[in-house]
């Protein structure tokens, strides 16, 4: 009679927006200690309005190549950040914070940014879907499927997804909307709860909704 062993299922982590917190991204991944067993999801916006946006990149750079299967969402502050290394409306990204990115950058002597944050740039994805989960930095506009979404919503949208009960039949993961606690229900799971506002930087396993929190 032969023993069938199941291989037990990592966890499935998401991290809400970052925005220039190296310190605290770093303490919560100390905190979560993730292996090559589990999967991260980062929701995006790891730029503008904190101090450490050039840190915070270089940080995840390394992140990645250590744990492969990490997927780095864009946030609209990215896609700014993005549009203004191609010349592109510098107003909206330097009034949203981007003063803070380019100082972080110059302070450190990585201005031009190098070419390996470049590609991490352009290589963020607009969404992400598992099985039982949609993973997305602002939301999805109700009554629309996943893909045929507008990249804008993706990354914007804001009153008309959080007020809505559209189910999209998976749960969706989400940041971009500040939150005084991660929001928890079955159908959406909330994760940017302000650290960049002198809050908390957020980690959910979605499939057990455990929290940390630095």
């Amino acid at each position: 009679m032969q023993n069938h062993e199941t291989k037990a299922e990592g966890r499935l982590l998401a991290v809400g927006d970052i925005h220039g917190c190296l310190d605290q991204l770093d303490a919560l991944m100390i905190q979560v200690a993730p292996t090559l067993g589990d999967q991260v999801i980062f929701l995006g916006d790891y730029v503008d309005r904190g101090p450490a946006s050039f840190g915070v990149i270089d940080y995840l750079i390394e992140f990645g190549k250590s744990l492969p299967a990490t997927v780095f969402l864009r946030g609209n502050h990215d896609q700014m950040f993005t549009d203004y290394l191609d010349g592109h409306d510098a107003t909206i990204f330097l009034m949203n914070g981007g003063t803070k990115t380019l100082h972080s950058y110059q302070s450190n002597g990585e201005w031009p940014i190098p070419s390996s944050h470049r590609f991490f740039l352009e290589a963020l994805l607009d969404s992400y879907e598992k099985e039982d989960y949609i993973f997305v930095h602002a939301g999805l506009r109700p009554g629309i499927p996943l893909a045929e979404q507008d990249i804008s919503d993706l990354l914007w949208i804001r009153r008309e997804f959080v007020t809505s009960d559209y189910d999209w039949g998976k749960a969706v993961v989400y940041g971009h909307t500040p939150l005084a606690e991660p929001l928890l229900t079955a159908s959406r799971i909330g994760l940017d709860t302000g650290c960049v506002y002198g809050r908390q930087l957020t980690c959910c396993d979605v499939r057990t909704r455990q929290i940390w929190q630095v």
